[in-house]
């Protein structure tokens, strides 16, 4: 029996040792332009290098070289399928080009197993282009009008099957593009084609859509929403008041009530959000809490779970989503939840909330509001927020335009999709149409809420 188990221990060990032995490091099989390739059109062109195996995706790439022979990359590298990475890159004509995939020091290209990719170089040769030169990157308007035609075409193919709104927002999208193709053509620069491109994509009244050029940001929707506060008078109505930074200010009513207010789930540094919990501290054993996030418009969804789970003793469900996926039936992939767990090591309230809520609160903070939303004994007051979450990703266009389209539907508890609907207050308050008024209507109800025994 003991000599059987040797054998099938040493049998074991030699087919662990020949797997590893024998293992294939991924390689590049094919590029677009091919390798070596001396005709390559200048102007916007989509590299796309070809792998022999399925690869690691995300961020996880070594595009390496430098200098004036390495192709100006517009956007980020986009993964296509397991196998095939591309980018959009800005090609002068007459010009010898030249990268690499990883190096000895970069090995960011690895397969599934974590095996870094062979080291591969790339080397191309751009043509003089045809017609007459009418940009600074000696593009011809032919060349030019070429690639806006082939970004007009990937535009309507991205939002057809990429934009996670598309059946939701009713838009005769044909229609919208036929009006504006014209002009998207003869734009003369990337910019002036992402300027006209918002304005057909802004009809679908959606925030999380945008545009870049060259990282310059160009939004698409723009719907100011008025708020409901005039945060100018904060000060002189909550006690104590104290502005930390530009996203938290606190305060203390007399009787113990405390206040917090938070302007956004986004910031530089993350540390600008430790006067939160230092306050939670302070207010630990605070009759009642108000939190006031009827300024704030979102940021990182994490950063707002952290704060939250300060309130929760159990992991709780607080939404739930679907992620746009093309090829499968009905377009999209199974419910995923998202739930809110205790901060660990983080400092605790168990006393009576209120949230102050209001039309200018939308993506990552509706989150925050349905994750306050699990927390007993804490009310949601003021108006409904504006229902709008996207979780945009880019799309590079054939013209070095990149396009940002919402990637997923935020689910409700109840499987109905947040966008367009917001969240409803379980009270109802709405500030006073008097534009002199030295109040606080929002303010002034939770309060009384709070001071309910």
């Amino acid at each position: 029996m003991t000599r059987r188990i040797s054998r099938y221990l040493c049998i074991v060990c030699m087919l662990l040792y020949t797997g590893t032995c024998f293992a294939v490091a991924p390689k590049v099989v094919k590029t677009i332009p091919e390798n070596s390739d001396m005709n390559v059109k200048p102007g916007m062109v989509k590299v796309r290098i070809f792998f022999d195996q399925d690869m690691t995706q995300g961020n996880n790439y070594s595009i390496t070289g430098g200098g004036e022979n390495f192709p100006k990359i517009i956007g980020k590298p986009q993964w296509s399928g397991n196998r095939v990475i591309f980018f959009t890159a800005r090609l002068q004509p007459n010009h010898e080009y030249e990268f690499g995939i990883n190096s000895p020091s970069y090995k960011g290209f690895k397969n599934i197993r974590g095996e870094p990719a062979e080291i591969y170089s790339v080397y191309f040769k751009t043509t003089g282009g045809e017609g007459a030169v009418n940009d600074a990157n000696g593009q011809s308007e032919q060349l030019i009008q070429e690639q806006n035609k082939a970004a007009i075409e990937e535009l309507k193919e991205a939002i057809r099957k990429q934009y996670s709104y598309y059946d939701l927002k009713k838009v005769d999208w044909d229609a919208e593009f036929a009006q504006y193709e014209k002009r998207m053509v003869n734009a003369k620069t990337p910019e002036e084609f992402a300027r006209v491109a918002g304005q057909v994509l802004a009809k679908a009244k959606d925030k999380h859509i945008w545009l870049t050029v060259d990282d310059k940001h160009i939004p698409a929707y723009v719907n100011p929403v008025t708020p409901n506060a005039d945060f100018r008078l904060l000060p002189r109505l909550v006690p104590n008041f104290k502005k930390h930074n530009t996203i938290v200010c606190t305060g203390q009513f007399p009787d113990g009530i405390g206040y917090i207010l938070i302007d956004s789930w986004s910031a530089k540094d993350e540390n600008e959000f430790e006067p939160l919990y230092a306050a939670l501290k302070d207010f630990a054993n605070a009759p009642g809490l108000i939190i006031d996030v009827r300024g704030n418009s979102g940021g990182s969804e994490t950063i707002a779970q952290k704060f939250a789970g300060c309130f929760v003793d159990k992991n709780v469900v607080y939404a739930k989503h679907v992620y746009i996926e093309p090829d499968k039936t009905g377009g999209f992939s199974d419910v995923r939840e998202r739930s809110l767990q205790p901060t660990e090591n983080g400092p605790r309230y168990r006393g009576k909330i209120a949230v102050l809520t209001g039309p200018v609160v939308i993506s990552s903070c509706e989150s925050f509001v349905l994750m306050m939303k699990q927390v007993p004994g804490c009310l949601i007051i003021g108006e409904p927020t504006q229902g709008s979450s996207g979780n945009p990703k880019p799309h590079t266009l054939s013209n070095g335009v990149t396009v940002y389209l919402p990637s997923w539907k935020d689910l409700l508890l109840d499987g109905t999709c947040l966008e367009g609907k917001g969240i409803q207050p379980d009270i109802l308050v709405k500030m006073s149409s008097d534009k002199d008024s030295a109040q606080d209507d929002v303010l002034e109800a939770a309060i009384k809420a709070l001071r309910k025994k």
